[in-house]
């Protein structure tokens, strides 16, 4: 994994590079195109691995798309020529871990005493397997992984999940109010001005589409529920 994890950030170093004088190009019209056509928030385009084609990233994912704005492509893009690698995610990876750092003071932290790892967990108080992960905090904590979750409301914005975790967010004890939650517990309903809107609009922009998703400090995604032991062995190959 770590010689895999070496390649992508070395084309991706190459790629930047590769592509340094295009990337000042105007895409504007490319970036209306996707605006007026599928009401995208556009943060970025530039040239993609694939030549003749650009690559955009948007409120809502990756996307890859003709310079004449014409054709639009969803899905992912591999490298035959360098072991497989996955150069949507390689992208993507490179995003979240910036992304992420945006929300260093209002992420809710459960951290290790002794931590070797730390892992972004995207979480929803409602979800089924964000329970179960949340059940087990003492333990992924006892094995060194701290976990610092970012809001995920499943339902979006205007669901009552939304809500919920609002009122995590907002509480006196975030922590506290984040374990009630998640046991089946009431919590006082509260608001405040906090990012959860901006964590999911975040979460949406990098390929999160269901929680638990966990991410890793390089960027790298792991969907779904891990159980402690496993996901110290992931983090113990990631970084060998």
């Amino acid at each position: 994994m770590m010689r895999i994890a070496k390649l992508i950030m070395t084309s991706a170093l190459l790629g930047s590079l590769a592509f340094g004088v295009q990337a000042k190009e105007d895409y504007s019209q490319v970036k209306a195109k996707l605006v007026d056509s599928l009401g995208l928030a556009v943060n970025s385009i530039e040239p993609s691995p694939v030549p003749g084609l650009l690559q955009a990233l948007t409120s809502r994912g990756l996307f890859y798309i003709s310079p004449d704005g014409q054709y639009l492509v969803h899905g992912r893009v591999f490298n035959l020529n360098n072991e497989m690698v996955n150069e949507t995610e390689m992208a993507l990876s490179v995003v979240r871990a910036e992304g992420v750092k945006r929300f260093g003071d209002s992420m809710v932290e459960f951290k290790a005493k002794d931590e070797k790892y730390a892992i972004t967990v995207f979480t929803d108080t409602t979800c089924g397997y964000c329970r179960k992960l949340h059940s087990h905090i003492d333990e992924y904590n006892d094995l060194g992984i701290t976990v610092r979750y970012l809001a995920f409301p499943r339902g979006g914005v205007n669901s009552e999940g939304y809500k919920d975790l609002l009122s995590v967010w907002c509480a006196d004890d975030p922590k506290k109010a984040m374990t009630d939650a998640k046991a089946g517990k009431n919590i006082a309903s509260k608001t405040c001005t906090s990012k959860v809107s901006e964590q999911y609009d975040f979460g949406q922009q990098i390929g999160i589409n269901g929680t638990p998703a966990i991410i890793l400090e390089d960027g790298t995604l792991i969907p779904g529920y891990q159980p402690p032991i496993s996901l110290k062995s992931v983090l113990d190959e990631h970084n060998s």
